[in-house]
């Protein structure tokens, strides 16, 4: 795993995948290689009524029945469709859910503007097609198709992001588990979904009315909407791990004072109490201000602590990040966030000291400098 930057679920946690498997007594869908208790133990972490003697990590943090709500729709017929706004954790949880099911997380289709049918279906190798023709071994299948023929899992992101021609080439592979290749004939002309097939797509809520589903391929979808984290203990709770995943990845030694996390949390949700007091675009920041902004801010701050600094997160290093992380937009984002500084956090740093008076000269200053 060291000569990976970044391995996926099946192979950071494959030691507890394994022990999860070992002692799992549970009935399961026949091809998944846990049990769908055992899934929501290894994704939402063990307690004391799960069982296992071992201490299980949480791994995703939201509400138990949107976990448990997922793992049913996908020992059913139905795609699962995880829906939410950006930072709620839909792609980590659809890994994570692929991880245990099937050991292969990664058949991922990404959806943009340029995701074409051959990126669902299959394409061509243009030099064998050449040499020897059309053939099974000259064929490409997508990410979606190796799903199939393996009976594992296959995930489609930003469903919504591709455009509907595409997204219809979904349809068939959803009611009708298999994919006709008109170039072949006789028994290559049909690729056929094994038991365990699955499809997991996420979509952002924010993109509604970019490329909105047909009513044929929402039929096919069982929607599980994944709410914003509003809990601030919860919050909190994955900004820690998160920040103790940063540490370890990049092998750093860096005290992060829980005091400055507190900074951090109070500061994303004052300015989401501004954004939702807003009466137009321009009095609200670009930035969706979610969890995962959060953690960008704060990833920034340790690196620049580490690299630049003395090894030690500081007040001055986290100001300064999140400004020049959130300021996205001239003059509009600068403005929200100097009314924000002078505002609120001027008078607090004076109420209550402690990191604010650093945290405010910091983002005042590159304000400053952005400016």
């Amino acid at each position: 795993m060291s000569d990976m930057l970044r391995a996926p679920a099946e192979t950071k946690y494959a030691d507890e995948l394994d022990y999860l498997e070992s002692v799992d007594t549970d009935p399961k869908p026949s091809t998944w290689r846990l049990s769908p208790k055992m899934i929501r133990t290894f994704v939402l972490g063990s307690d004391s009524s799960d069982g296992p003697d071992r201490e299980i990590a949480q791994k995703w943090f939201g509400d138990r029945g949107v976990v448990e709500r997922a793992i049913v729709t996908l020992a059913s017929d139905r795609g699962l469709l995880l829906i939410g706004d950006p930072g709620t954790g839909k792609s980590w949880l659809a890994e994570l859910l692929a991880a245990a099911v099937c050991r292969n997380s990664t058949q991922v289709v990404q959806g943009t503007a340029g995701t074409t049918e051959d990126h669902i279906k299959y394409s061509w190798n243009v030099s064998m097609v050449i040499a020897k023709g059309q053939s099974r071994e000259s064929m490409i299948p997508s990410p979606i198709m190796t799903a199939m023929e393996t009976g594992t899992i296959g995930r489609f992101e930003e469903l919504t992001r591709s455009t509907s021609d595409v997204q219809d080439a979904l349809i068939s592979i959803l009611s009708e588990k298999y994919v006709s290749v008109p170039e072949l004939g006789g028994e290559d002309g049909i690729v056929f979904a094994k038991p365990g097939f699955a499809v997991i797509a996420t979509a952002n809520s924010r993109d509604r009315g970019v490329n909105d589903l047909s009513s044929a391929l929402k039929r096919r979808f069982n929607f599980v909407q994944i709410p914003v984290v509003t809990d601030k203990a919860s919050e909190a709770e994955i900004v820690r791990f998160r920040t103790e995943e940063l540490l370890r990845r990049h092998d750093l030694q860096l005290d992060v004072p829980p005091s400055l996390l507190d900074v951090l949390l109070r500061s994303f949700g004052d300015l989401r109490d501004v954004a939702a007091t807003a009466g137009s675009d321009d009095e609200r920041l670009e930035s969706a201000l979610s969890t995962a902004e959060q953690i960008g801010v704060l990833e920034d701050a340790v690196l620049h602590s580490d690299f630049f600094g003395d090894r030690t997160l500081t007040a001055r290093a986290l100001g300064s990040s999140l400004v020049a992380s959130l300021a996205r937009r001239t003059p509009e984002d600068s403005a929200i966030l100097t009314k924000y500084l002078t505002g609120v956090v001027g008078p607090r740093s004076q109420q209550e000291g402690g990191e604010w008076p650093q945290f405010l000269d910091a983002g005042l200053d590159t304000l400053k400098a952005l400016a």
